[in-house]
């Protein structure tokens, strides 16, 4: 009942307006785009018939070429079909804004994992100190990544802003000169951005989005939680920050650029401070209260244009010196601004989020080596050696004796004291490891603060192995066995509160074992990693290195997170999130806070409210390791297919992902120009499924494996397994959602390919086993049939870019025969990727 109302309140405020805000786009004054609006529809017909009909995409642009225009040269053609895109992308925006706006009305304050469900819940269960209990050392930590998913320039965000709040007011007459200003805006950049640009561009959503957010979720937990015996603790809510930190693979970040970030991070803060402090001062205009606060004000001005120095516990003396005049002489009238805002010091700091460093252990390895050799000589020595001999050495090593990587990344390490004291030491206290597999990756980031000079009780920085490749997570617990073993680690270990932050990374794990898979490898070693931190006495927390698609660790987060049972710590909740999932998800204040609540109540109830459907048994255990196990052969067999990487390179945009001006990071590993399956990275190699429609990642061997074991007669196991599993059940309706995303019609054509045609096939029995037999399994009559809100959104999306995927595989097809203006046809492929991202939302 309620899906249905939700339904019909979508078809109204989502649906209808976009149709009737669509048409203004008709009369825009677009450069040499007029009469778009009247083709489109045209296209978009001849597309969804054509491919019904087997027709290629060359075939129905050609036709509609033929049908509705009367143009004659491949340049007017290609000039038409460029205007196509730019209006399509515009139409996104408009879409995307309508939807945001309608977010308040789609969702209550009641919902289930909203804050005010999960207090109406623990007083029913009379659960409620319980909570109280959990929330003492509970905490959910974002990071924001420098990945390059986002496609809207800044100027773009800011009118889709402006958007958003001119259709929640339904202002006809703002909405169509925004879209006019949407009209003349570009969508691209020239360049592409530097490190520094993203940070900017996600500091811009930390400044006029999660500020307030964050502060005010605080707020609503205290008031609702917190009495005169339980204070709820600040860093319940908290940031990270990769941008201008993450070098892994990006050669363009340097020790400079985590310097200039850090300082831009500090700055933000302040910034947001003493805005906030002008509203505070307004209400609070009392004798001596007002004397204080301005002194405040005057401090926080010069720290942040005359960079004096300031201390989250300079401004907080300064709050509690006014906060004592106001209780005892104003009647503590307007107390709540002031410990609002002082709350909000001591969650945000003079850092804003805390910057991580990151790097892959092979350069750490690189370092290592020339180091030891400057060190000591050529002498033979095991790796283990090496790092044990640097970590003795008395004497500083000196950066500029080295050159490149080596010299940057000892400049690194050295400069983190100096950030600690600017930002304070939640500004920057981690280091992580991509592609850690042993000891050695650990020990050698000890190394390098050793022979930076630090002392060890200097050192005040968490070391964070990621594990991420099959081998990787199967040999996790072997290696922080030895770890916590190792004297030294097992000594630093302790200085740091005897916490261990482990990584794991989905989107790598995805793409290397498949999706089954990989889940149940990180699964399974969380509760192996659990089980030895707690044998050790180490208080373990798991950081989820997590894209947007459920290819890639999203889709349902929460959903994921609520279905973990006892097994596996649930200390933190901290997950990465990127690019689109930003905007999409964390985009406004509404959408921030609501997910926000729906992380937090998740990591909560997961412990509080008991459900059986959370542990599993060994029945299901071992049924689970049957299916991920066929499900890996499966994968494993398509992977090793000589098709594989060719028909990715040839048929896909993976290509072009390294054009598009999004990111600061070049799209693959490696420097050859031979494409090597291990050199993709995780975003191109998921989002190209995603341009042809296919979503392979997301499914492909999940639906054959589940298919076996009908086959030997033991689906009703599958079914139970489905019922009485939360986290089996998150897995079927995550990967319906990467099918329900599909159109395998729109390649078609590619079954009679005399090179890929088998392949393709290969490919479309999977999808069609899979959706099959899950459809079988859950009894839904339609993909996300459990989803209705999401079904009807992805349905609306998909038909707005149909006419924009015709233009892509259109223009691939060209450039694969060699027909015509090959620059041309390029540039509309790496066009087509950006509508067709946004679109998408979580594609990348």
């Amino acid at each position: 009942m309620i899906h249905d109302q939700r339904a019909e309140k979508f078809r109204q405020i989502v649906e209808n307006k976009f149709q009737i805000y669509n048409s203004l786009f008709m009369s825009l004054p677009y450069d040499k785009m007029t009469n778009i609006g009247m083709l489109l529809p045209f296209l978009c017909e001849e597309s969804k018939v054509g491919y019904e009909a087997g027709k290629t995409p060359e075939e129905i642009v050609e036709e509609f070429f033929k049908n509705h225009t009367d143009l004659q040269t491949e340049e007017q053609k290609t000039e038409l079909l460029f205007k196509i895109i730019q209006y399509i992308e515009r139409q996104v925006v408009l879409f995307d804004s309508i939807e945001d706006a309608a977010f308040p009305n789609m969702h209550s304050e009641s919902d289930n994992g909203t804050v005010t469900n999960m207090y109406e819940r623990s007083l029913q269960d009379h659960k409620l100190e319980k909570i109280r209990e959990k929330l003492k050392d509970f905490a959910v930590k974002i990071v924001f990544t420098a990945h390059p998913t986002q496609f809207y320039p800044n100027s773009v965000q800011r009118i889709l802003h402006d958007l958003r709040n001119a259709i929640t007011t339904d202002s006809i007459t703002d909405i169509d000169m925004l879209l006019q200003q949407l009209g003349k805006t570009p969508f691209v950049n020239k360049e592409k951005p530097t490190p520094i640009d993203e940070a900017l561009s996600i500091i811009y959503y930390l400044r006029y989005v999660y500020y307030d957010t964050i502060g005010e979720l605080f707020t609503k937990m205290k008031t609702t939680f917190g009495n005169d015996h339980f204070h709820l603790h600040e860093d319940l809510i908290q940031l990270g920050f990769w941008p201008g930190g993450d070098r892994d693979g990006n050669p363009f970040v340097t020790a400079d650029v985590t310097k200039r970030v850090a300082e831009e991070l500090h700055s933000a803060i302040l910034k947001a401070y003493y805005n906030n402090l002008k509203s505070v001062r307004r209400r609070l205009s009392f004798r001596g209260v007002s004397d204080v606060l301005t002194k405040l004000s005057n401090e926080l001005y010069s720290a942040i244009f005359r960079n004096e120095k300031i201390t989250a516990e300079d401004i907080i003396n300064r709050l509690e010196e006014a906060e004592k005049i106001l209780v005892e002489q104003h009647n503590s009238l307007f107390l709540d601004l002031l410990v609002n805002f002082k709350d909000r010091v001591k969650i945000f700091g003079t850092h804003f989020a805390t910057l991580d460093v990151r790097q892959d252990s092979r350069i750490h390895q690189q370092v290592i080596n020339e180091v030891f050799t400057k060190v000591f000589g050529n002498i033979e020595a095991s790796n283990e050696e090496k790092f044990n001999q640097l970590i003795q050495i008395s004497d500083k090593v000196n950066p500029d004796d080295f050159e490149d990587i080596v010299k940057d990344t000892l400049l690194t390490v050295t400069q983190i004291s100096e950030i600690q004291e600017l930002n304070g030491f939640r500004g920057m206290n981690r280091y992580i490891i991509s592609n850690s597999d042993a000891v050695k990756d650990v020990m050698n980031v000890y190394a390098f603060f050793k022979i930076c000079g630090y002392q060890d009780e200097e050192i005040n920085m968490d070391i964070v192995p990621l594990f991420e490749t099959m081998e990787g997570l199967a040999n996790a617990e072997n290696v922080m066995s030895d770890l916590y073993q190792n004297p030294i680690y097992k000594k630093h270990l302790l200085k740091r509160g005897n916490q261990q932050t482990i990584m794991l990374g989905f989107s790598d794990g995805t793409k290397d074992g498949g999706y089954l898979k990989a889940n149940w490898e990180i699964y399974k070693a969380k509760e192996l990693l659990t089980k030895l931190s707690e044998q050790n006495g180490i208080k373990v927390v798991f950081f989820d290195g997590r894209g947007g698609p459920p290819a890639r660790g999203g889709g349902k987060t929460h959903d994921f997170y609520a279905s973990q049972g006892k097994t596996i710590a649930n200390n933190k909740i901290e997950l990465t999130i990127q690019g689109q999932t930003i905007t999409s998800i964390f985009g406004n204040k509404e959408q921030a806070k609501y997910n926000f609540e729906q992380l937090l109540t998740a990591g909560v109830e997961n412990d509080v409210f008991k459900n059986s459907k959370k542990d599993l048994t060994e029945k299901e255990r071992e049924l689970i390791i049957e299916l991920a196990d066929i499900s890996y052969k499966k994968y494993s067999d398509l992977k090793a297919h000589p098709m594989f990487v060719p028909y990715l390179q040839e048929m896909s945009t993976l290509e072009y992902y390294g054009k598009t001006n999004i990111g600061s990071r070049p799209s693959k590993r490696g420097g050859g120009s031979e494409l090597k399956f291990e050199d993709l990275r995780a975003i191109p190699f998921v989002g190209s499924w995603s341009q042809l429609k296919q979503n392979v990642p997301g499914f492909f061997g999940f639906g054959f494996a589940m298919q076996q074991m009908k086959e030997q007669g033991r689906f009703d196991e599958v079914r139970e397994l489905y019922k009485g599993s939360d986290f089996f059940k998150t897995l079927v309706l995550n990967s319906m959602m990467s099918m329900n995303k599909s159109y395998f019609p729109l390649t078609y054509y590619i079954k009679n390919n005399p090179k890929f045609g088998e392949f393709w096939n290969v490919l479309f029995d999977e999808f069609n086993l899979s959706k099959n037999i899950m459809l079988e399994l859950t009894g839904f009559k339609m993909l996300q049939e459990e989803d209705p809100l999401s079904r009807k959104s992805v349905k609306i999306r998909e038909r707005i870019v149909l006419p924009l995927l015709s233009i892509q595989q259109y223009a691939l097809m060209k450039i694969q025969k060699g027909e015509g203006n090959k620059e041309a046809y390029e540039k509309l492929v790496t066009r087509s990727l950006f509508g067709n991202i946004n679109a998408s939302r979580n594609s990348a």
